[in-house]
C-alpha cells in the first residue's frame, strides 16, 4: 500500500534477483479498511516511493486510482473461508475480503510469474497462497522474511504513528516472540503457558490493548492445544500502543 520501507524494498530486490522484469503495485486499498480505521490518514508519498522502488530494481510501477480498481457498480468479492475468520479476521471481519479481492484483481491485471509477500503479514500470506491454490492461478507465491529495525521492531508503514515512548515500548513485541522461541527450545509444550508468559512480558510496557497472542498451526491457523516434535507453528500477535495497532509473528518448528 505504499510508503515503502526496507521490508518492501527487500521484496523488490528479491524479485529482481530472480526475474528480468519487476512490477510494483502501489494502491491504498479502501475495501480492506473498516469505517473506523485509518484509510484517510494512511501515509502516502508516491514520489518518494517511486524513487525508492526504481533504485531497488523496480521496472514498472502500477498506481491505479480507487475509481479504476472499483468502478461504479462494482459488486464482486473474493472470500477465503476459514482462514479469513480467525486472528486478524476476528478483529477486522471485512479486512481479508478486501485483501483477497484486490490481490486477485492485481494478479489478473499484471499476470506475474511470481508474487512476493512479507512474513510479517503471515495470515495474509496464508490466505493468498490458499486463494492461488484453490482458484488454480498460474503463479508462484514467495514469502520473504520479516525485516526488522536494529532493536527488533518489525518494519511497518504504521510505525510513523508511534510517539517516542510508544516506539521504545513497542520493542517488547519482538522480545516476547524471542521468549516464546526460548521456552519451546527448552521443552515447553503447553501453548497456554507460552501465551501467558508473552502476555505478562508485553504488559510490563503498558500497551493500550492486547488484541491477541496465539500459538497456531502454521498452515491451517488452528489453535494448538499441545506442541509435538516436528510441529510447524505460527505465533502471531496484535498489540495496540496508543491508537497504533502493530502485528508481528514468528514461525518455528518444534
Amino acid at each position: 500500500m505504499g510508503y515503502l520501507h526496507e521490508g518492501h524494498l527487500s521484496l523488490i530486490r528479491k524479485a529482481k534477483q530472480e526475474h528480468d522484469i519487476v512490477v510494483v503495485s502501489i494502491f491504498v486499498n479502501p475495501t480492506q479498511f473498516a469505517p473506523t480505521e485509518d484509510l484517510e490518514k494512511y501515509p502516502r508519498d508516491i514520489l518518494r516511493d517511486t524513487e525508492l522502488a526504481e533504485k531497488n530494481g523496480c521496472d514498472i510501477i502500477f498506481v491505479p486510482t480507487a475509481e479504476e480498481m472499483y468502478p461504479k457498480g462494482f459488486s464482486s468479492f473474493v472470500t477465503i473461508e476459514g482462514l479469513s475468520s480467525v486472528l486478524e479476521g476476528k478483529f477486522r471481519p471485512t479486512h481479508f475480503k478486501g485483501v483477497s479481492t484486490v490481490v486477485l484483481k492485481l494478479f489478473n491485471i499484471i499476470q506475474p510469474d511470481t508474487a512476493y509477500f512479507g512474513q510479517k503479514d503471515a495470515q495474509q500470506s496464508s490466505i493468498i497462497r490458499k486463494m492461488v491454490n484453490d482458484l488454480n492461478l498460474p503463479l508462484r507465491i514467495e514469502i520473504v522474511p520479516t525485516v526488522r529495525e536494529q532493536d527488533g521492531l518489525a518494519m511497518s508503514s504504521r510505525n510513523v504513528y508511534l510517539n517516542a515512548e510508544q516506539r521504545t515500548n513497542a520493542t517488547i513485541l519482538y522480545q516476547s516472540l524471542q521468549l516464546a522461541s526460548s521456552m519451546i527450545a527448552k521443552g515447553e509444550r503447553d501453548p497456554s503457558a507460552i501465551i501467558r508468559a508473552m502476555d505478562q512480558l508485553i504488559n510490563t510496557k503498558h500497551p493500550s490493548q492486547i488484541d491477541y497472542i496465539e500459538v497456531v498451526d502454521a498452515e491451517t491457523l488452528e489453535k494448538k492445544q499441545v506442541l509435538r516434535s516436528g510441529d510447524m507453528v505460527l505465533i502471531p500477535l496484535a498489540v495496540r500502543f496508543g491508537t497504533t495497532r502493530l502485528i508481528d509473528n514468528s514461525i518455528l518448528t518444534v
